[in-house]
């Protein structure tokens, strides 16, 4: 079974089919809607085969796909058909959850996107619950996305993003007992130093969770019929 992997950016649109054979990207952008994108990645695809889609969104999603309109992007990806506009069979998660499924190795894994906000997920055992933590305020009248995201590190300069991403990540790793927290986003690049029990995600961890998303997972010894990667919705 042949995955194509969508990955949806504010300012890039990244594909890839199979473990990493072949790879493309696209402009994005706030003019991008569900229907430009779907006939923008069929145009890039022309001549690969695949059988399966998973598309990471940058926004909340349920059962149904999307579940709100992001704000960066154009509007209409609510209710979207993507499974009949691809012809073909789609799962859609958030995309910090693409990247922590592909960055996951085992344990009770924290992750924390640090990009424009906080994207964030919690993975163990192949099952994934989508977390907002970046709404939780952490003082001063902040909120932990407005903090350790780009709004905090151009606010307060990188020291004392740096502090803030330390002891946010410490204590949200505390909190929810995770053996480890994997690290990533476009501004994880600035950390000089990783917090304790950090790990350094990367971009690529977002191909390799859109594969992960159609695996069947078999435990040794385990009679029972195999089960997909559980998205908790």
């Amino acid at each position: 079974m042949k995955v194509l992997v969508v990955d949806v950016g504010g300012s890039h649109v990244k594909l890839a089919i199979g473990a990493g054979n072949w790879s493309a990207r696209f402009e994005s952008g706030s003019g991008l809607t569900p229907s430009t994108l779907v006939s923008g990645v069929l145009d890039e695809v022309a001549g690969h085969e695949f059988d399966v889609v998973s598309l990471g969104y940058p926004g909340a999603v349920n059962r149904d796909g999307p579940a709100a309109e992001p704000g960066n992007l154009g509007e209409g990806w609510v209710g979207f058909d993507f499974p009949g506009a691809f012809e073909r069979p789609v799962r859609i998660v958030n995309d910090a959850v693409m990247q922590a499924v592909g960055g996951y190795d085992g344990g009770r894994m924290l992750f924390l996107g640090l990009g424009t906000g906080l994207g964030s997920a919690l993975v163990t055992e192949q099952v994934v619950v989508p977390l907002e933590l970046g709404t939780l305020p952490y003082g001063r009248g902040e909120t932990l996305a407005e903090r350790v995201g780009h709004r905090g590190l151009e606010k307060h300069g990188k020291l004392v993003w740096r502090r803030a991403v330390e002891q946010v990540t410490g204590a949200l790793r505390a909190a929810f007992v995770a053996d480890y927290v994997m690290l990533g986003g476009g501004n994880a690049e600035h950390l000089e130093t990783l917090p304790a029990g950090a790990r350094l995600g990367g971009n690529e961890d977002a191909f390799a969770g859109g594969f992960r998303l159609w695996e069947e997972v078999v435990e040794p010894h385990d009679r029972r019929p195999p089960a997909v990667w559980r998205v908790v919705r």
